[in-house]
C-alpha cells in the first residue's frame, strides 16, 4: 500500500512547490504575439515587473525599428550609403562628403527631394542626409546601438528627452513609415516608436544583453 501511495505523495509535493500558479511574472518571451509588421505597445511589457528587465525588453522591442534596412541603409559605417533590403551599396555611386550631406555637384539633395517622387521612384523626406560616422549602426547588435544612443558623444550631444523627440516626430524618421514605392516600411507607426522610446527612458534607459535579439 505503501510504495503504491509514494509516487502520488511524491508528485504532490512537486506540483505544491514548483507548479505554475496565475501570478507568474511576465518575462520577454511571454509577451503578446504579433505580426512583423506590428510594434507592440508599452503596456504590453507592464508585466515585467524587474524595471531593468522591462527597459531591456522595450529597447529589443524598438530595435526591430532600428535595425531594419530602412533605417541602417542610412547609418552606413563607411562613406557610402546603402539601399534596398538587402542592404547593397548606394547605385548610382554616391559618397558620404565631409558633412553627411555627399560632395559638391553630388549632394544628397541633388536626388532626393523633400517628399517621394512617385514617377522616378526617388525616395525623399526633409533634411535627407547620412548620419554622422559616428552614428553607425550597420553591423552593430541592440545592445551596440543602445550604448551608442546614450553616449552624448556618439549621438550628437542629445539628451534622453531629446532622443525621444527625435525618433517621435522628426520627419526624416519618419520617413520609415512612408518609404514609397514597393518598399517596406519599418514595422508599427511612427507614433508607436516615440511611445516605446519614450517607455524606454523612462524606465531607467537599460539596454539590452549582448546577443540578445527582438
Amino acid at each position: 500500500m505503501h510504495q503504491r501511495l509514494l509516487p502520488f505523495a511524491v508528485a504532490f509535493v512537486f506540483a505544491g512547490c514548483g507548479g505554475p500558479t496565475g501570478d507568474t511574472p511576465k518575462g520577454p518571451t511571454d509577451l503578446r504575439k504579433i505580426a512583423p509588421g506590428e510594434l507592440r505597445a508599452p503596456s504590453d511589457f507592464a508585466g515585467i515587473e524587474d524595471t531593468r528587465a522591462r527597459s531591456q525588453a522595450l529597447f529589443l522591442e524598438a530595435s526591430r525599428v532600428f535595425t531594419h534596412p530602412r533605417c541602417v541603409n542610412c547609418h552606413p559605417n563607411g562613406d557610402i550609403p546603402h539601399q534596398g533590403m538587402n542592404m547593397q551599396l548606394h547605385d548610382p555611386p554616391a559618397v558620404r562628403g565631409p558633412e553627411s550631406h555627399g560632395v559638391v555637384g553630388m549632394e544628397c539633395t541633388s536626388c532626393h527631394q523633400d517628399k517621394n517622387q512617385a514617377l522616378t521612384r526617388v525616395p525623399g523626406a526633409p533634411h535627407w542626409a547620412l548620419a554622422p560616422l559616428e552614428m553607425a549602426w550597420v553591423g552593430k547588435s541592440p545592445r551596440e546601438i543602445c550604448e551608442q544612443m546614450k553616449d552624448p558623444k556618439r549621438n550628437g550631444g542629445k539628451s534622453l528627452a531629446a532622443i525621444v523627440e527625435h525618433n517621435a516626430h522628426d520627419a526624416l524618421v519618419g520617413w520609415g513609415w512612408h518609404p514609397g514605392a514597393d518598399r517596406e516600411p519599418v514595422p508599427g507607426t511612427q507614433e508607436q516608436f516615440g511611445a516605446i522610446v519614450a517607455a524606454w527612458a523612462e524606465s531607467g534607459a537599460e539596454c539590452p544583453a549582448e546577443g540578445a535579439r527582438p
